[in-house]
């Protein structure tokens, strides 16, 4: 038995078949999942929850608190969903890059 995890990004050029990884250790599964929007998310999280047994999905910066809302009840409150923040200056910094990398909010 491993611990396992998802960890979803946005991007808006992803393919959700395409752009995912998988990496287990026998102790420890981590995939991960590169989403266009939070349809595709609730999507993979619905999914992957059942067939690969996610114990914990961690979010990328972008994810809105209505956005884990939503995370936390398609996934039946059974799994833990953490997002990745950083402090203030952080956040600018990725904001910046981001941007200059051409996402738009």
């Amino acid at each position: 038995m491993s611990f396992n995890a998802l960890f979803l990004a946005h991007a808006p050029d992803a393919d959700t078949a395409v752009h995912r990884s998988r990496i287990e250790t026998g102790m420890y599964k981590l995939i991960t999942v590169i989403v266009k929007n939070q349809a595709e998310a609730l999507a993979v999280c619905e999914e992957l929850v059942k067939k690969e047994d996610i114990h914990s999905i961690l979010l990328c910066p972008g994810f809105t608190h209505t956005d884990i809302a939503e995370i936390v009840n398609a996934t039946g409150h059974q799994v833990a969903v953490v997002v990745a923040r950083g402090d203030g200056p952080a956040g600018r910094l990725v904001q910046q890059a981001m941007q200059r990398a051409g996402y738009q909010r």
